[in-house]
């Protein structure tokens, strides 16, 4: 049985594909370095990471790009004994413009080395590759009317300018014109295009409805790749956007793939949102098993709303929930662990057989450099537990702590600095939403405290968080409870410009410019019941 997700706190948008009897999902990661990950299964119940592609700054520099920027919806193919990614890198959010660059890198073996990547386009974002039995390859796009009166889809629909067609090789680039082939339904919004071909049926699906709650997958068919397309007989294949209660919400945006005895699945990204509609571990990877009627596709349990339990291939179960400790004592950084958008992270840590050492550089929010080693945030509840072994700031433009973090504008940081009343202190820092402005709060006075290690921990249980701390003693609160909604895709400015859910990790920043190193010895992310 699949349980859905399949990947917890995995954000989308996932594409899925096939190798013999090895299946591998890409996901983006927008901001966060190194944009995407793929992860591979043989039963499509148990999933694990399979690599990260784009690892050098000749691939990927998201320097500067904004919250929620960064790679967008990467498409992953096989053919001709190679494997192909396409992905987009968003530069600009805000206003009419997107400047969202498309590129594609190849490799023989999904463990790499991939190539540089080649250019395609900058029509729009969401691109996707589709590789016809004729050996020619098509190259699908959003195309993104910036001259229309739309901005954040407000009115709804009109920059969002239908799906682009242009066949592509490796050798001539782009060839002829593009065409549209699809405007989409009267949902709108329409985006994430992926093609799939059988019974001499071109299938068309796309993602409508915005990335919240109207979200769905919409498909259409055609005789000729170039159309025209007719849409399905309920328009929708995957969507929960008229069942407000239903436990998996925001359902849209995926591909299909066929298992070897002909099985059909659909990934889709989706979300679990907590009383209130806030969704902390943003949009999550689903699954669903399919079926074919009439030459069209549905949902095996009819209906287009998705299931939390789908059929599976055979006996495999999920892996039980377990406690995840990292004792920093080597010198790779575990698999688990992400930064923000440089393709130089030696200038923001190192491991040094010890311990994890954070060299502080620009402040908490920054879009360049900032010292933060986070994983995400994959269950409802949870404690997050850490020591800072070795920190000395001599003023409070230095500070190395823990942090609940979703963007500069959304977060809160139990750190470590300094004051000329307190000394090394403790400072609970705390941006809940505070968009565009990103202005901090304090919600706690400072609390003075000895020289050497301190152990810093937060619990967090669905819409509360308390931070906590120690050092020669046990642990003690400190603050007030904080609200933990506002680190989730709806907090703040919402759900159509927060795209990245929420994460745990240790950051450090030393705005002087000294580059004031802070080291972690160890890490533990605790779900609840473990």
């Amino acid at each position: 049985m699949i349980r859905n997700p399949i990947l917890p706190g995995f954000n989308p948008d996932p594409s899925i594909c096939r190798v013999g009897n090895d299946y591998y999902i890409a996901t983006s990661t927008f901001e966060w370095y190194p944009g995407v990950q793929i992860h591979k299964s043989k039963d499509l119940v148990n999933w694990s990471l399979a690599g990260r592609p784009l690892n050098r700054a000749k691939q990927l520099d998201m320097r500067g790009n904004p919250d929620s920027g960064g790679v967008w919806a990467p498409c992953l193919s096989h053919a001709d004994g190679w494997f192909w990614l396409v992905y987009t890198d968003v530069k600009r959010l805000d206003g009419n413009f997107k400047d969202a660059h498309n590129y594609v890198v190849t490799s023989a073996s999904i463990d790499g080395p991939w190539s540089d990547p080649i250019y395609l386009s900058s029509h729009g974002f969401d691109p996707s590759l589709f590789h016809d039995d004729d050996g020619r390859r098509w190259y699908l796009v959003l195309q993104w009317n910036h001259i229309s009166s739309s901005v954040g889809g407000k009115p709804k629909a009109s920059a969002f300018d239908g799906i682009l067609l242009q066949e592509w090789s490796e050798k001539e680039g782009l060839i002829g014109q593009p065409k549209k082939i699809f405007s989409g339904s009267p949902l709108g919004l329409t985006e994430g295009p992926h093609l799939f071909k059988r019974n001499g049926w071109y299938y068309l699906t796309v993602a409508e409805g915005g990335t919240g709650y109207n979200h769905a997958v919409t498909m259409a068919r055609s005789r000729s790749i170039d159309g025209p397309y007719e849409l399905h007989p309920d328009t929708h294949l995957i969507t929960a956007k008229d069942a407000p209660d239903w436990p998996l919400q925001r359902a849209g945006h995926g591909q299909i793939v066929e298992t070897p005895d002909g099985q059909t699945y659909h990934t889709h990204l989706c979300s679990r949102p907590l009383p209130g509609r806030f969704s902390p571990m943003g949009r999550e990877t689903g699954l669903q098993k399919c079926v074919w009627k009439n030459d069209w596709l549905y949902l095996a349990d009819d209906g287009p709303l998705p299931q939390v339990d789908v059929p599976g291939l055979g006996n495999a179960s999920p892996r039980p929930v377990r406690k995840l400790e990292r004792v920093f004592n080597g010198t790779i950084l575990p698999e688990e662990f992400q930064w923000l958008r440089t393709p130089y992270p030696d200038r923001l840590f190192s491991l040094t057989g010890s311990a994890l050492r954070l060299t502080g550089r620009e402040s908490v929010g920054s879009w360049n450099e900032q010292a933060l080693i986070a994983r995400r945030q994959e269950h409802h509840a949870f404690r997050a537990e850490t020591t800072l072994t070795a920190f000395e700031p001599d003023t409070y433009q230095q500070a190395a702590g823990l942090t609940t973090y979703y963007n500069r504008h959304k977060f809160h940081l139990l750190a470590v600095s300094r004051t000329e009343e307190q000394g090394r202190c403790l400072m609970l820092m705390s941006c809940p939403g505070d968009w565009p402005d990103g202005r901090m709060t304090f919600p706690a006075a400072f609390v003075p405290i000895d020289d050497g290690p301190v152990g810093l921990a937060v619990t967090v249980d669905g819409a509360r968080q308390q931070f906590h701390w120690r050092q020669q003693g046990g642990w003690q609160p400190i603050g007030p409870e904080l609200d933990a909604s506002v680190i989730s895709d709806e907090g703040g400015r919402g759900e159509h410009a927060s795209f990245t859910g929420a994460f745990v990790g240790m950051l450090a920043f030393d705005v002087t410019g000294g580059g004031r190193t802070a080291e972690f010895d160890r890490f533990t992310y605790a779900p609840e019941g473990t």
